[in-house]
């Protein structure tokens, strides 16, 4: 059998991946006519495609393969976890600021949780970083950690969420933002012991909290895969009250990895932000219960640019 934690991380890279050429266009019939020309995965990223359509051309600089923040951040969890063997706040903290800020590593669009989180990051000196550097913001950076943290996760399922708890508050200290990442986590957990899709789903709800778990409920009861359809009903942004709930409804309905993944980007909007959470619930569950092939396509795992520095990370691990 495909390792499922392995295969989770490597899940929600390449889907981060995937997205980046279509990231944050806002329009599915215009996303449907670049697909009908080109495809929807690995596209370059390309102003002319959001010309005229409602959206935000971030990433011009960027190439098929890169990483969006999200990616990155879902990377150097991962590399922070098999440097440390388990989570360091402060660590993390330290090789956070060292990649996202001057002079780092990473290059492209820094939103809005990343910039204060920094902010507060460079006004201070480890070991005086405060416990919750992160913005008061719902937004999906609240995300992008968690595949590594559960995937690599032993022990119980309160003692992983007091875990996501503190790693969240670094970049997210909002009470929302923890309570999403606390129920994506419940469901990656789930999936990871392996139990199937729509258990994993519905176990993880009494951890979302009063705002998302009527949303996620409503998402769940949505009888089949309409991703441009969901993503209207709730929202295509980068906000969680938006975003989680199409996850849910196309993480339970998806044939497999790669229909999941362009389900994803079909639905527009903030496509990569979604990506961390399915792409590492689809791959995993396709892991445990499908038994034909790797979850993720090689085609894709070829295409992403830091395959090789994730690998040795979990080789690490």
């Amino acid at each position: 059998m495909k390792n499922p934690n392995s295969t989770a991380i490597l899940g929600a890279l390449v889907a981060d991946s995937a997205a980046l050429g279509l990231h944050w266009l806002y329009d599915p019939v215009r996303i449907a006519e670049i697909e009908a020309a080109r495809g929807l995965a690995f596209l370059r990223p390309d102003a002319d495609n959001y010309a005229g359509a409602k959206g935000y051309f971030a990433h011009g600089g960027k190439s098929p393969g890169d990483s969006t923040s999200y990616g990155e951040t879902c990377l150097l969890m991962l590399r922070h976890l098999a440097k440390h063997g388990k989570f360091d706040r402060v660590g993390y903290q330290t090789e956070y600021r060292a990649h996202f800020g001057p002079g780092g590593a990473f290059v492209g669009y820094v939103d809005s949780p990343t910039r204060q989180t920094l902010r507060t990051l460079l006004s201070t000196e480890s070991p005086e970083f405060p416990a919750a550097s992160g913005a008061d913001d719902d937004q999906h950076p609240a995300l992008a950690a968690l595949p590594a943290l559960v995937a690599t996760h032993i022990g119980t399922l309160d003692e992983l969420l007091d875990r996501i708890d503190e790693a969240v508050r670094v970049t997210n200290n909002n009470e929302l933002a923890v309570a999403a990442a606390r129920c994506s986590a419940a469901a990656l957990f789930e999936v990871l012991q392996g139990a199937p899709m729509g258990m994993a789903l519905t176990h993880a709800l009494p951890f979302a909290g009063n705002t998302l778990t009527p949303l996620l409920e409503e998402a769940l009861a949505l009888p089949t895969l309409d991703c441009v359809a969901a993503a209207r009903r709730f929202g295509m942004s980068c906000h969680v009250a938006e975003g989680l709930p199409v996850i849910f409804h196309i993480a339970q309905h998806a044939s497999g990895y790669r229909n999941a993944i362009e389900s994803n980007i079909r639905a527009g909007g903030d496509s990569c932000g979604r990506s961390i959470v399915l792409g590492a619930l689809v791959a995993a569950h396709a892991a445990i219960h499908n038994s034909s092939g790797f979850p993720v396509p090689l085609s894709w795992l070829a295409r992403y640019g830091k395959f090789a520095m994730a690998a040795d990370a979990l080789a690490a691990l």
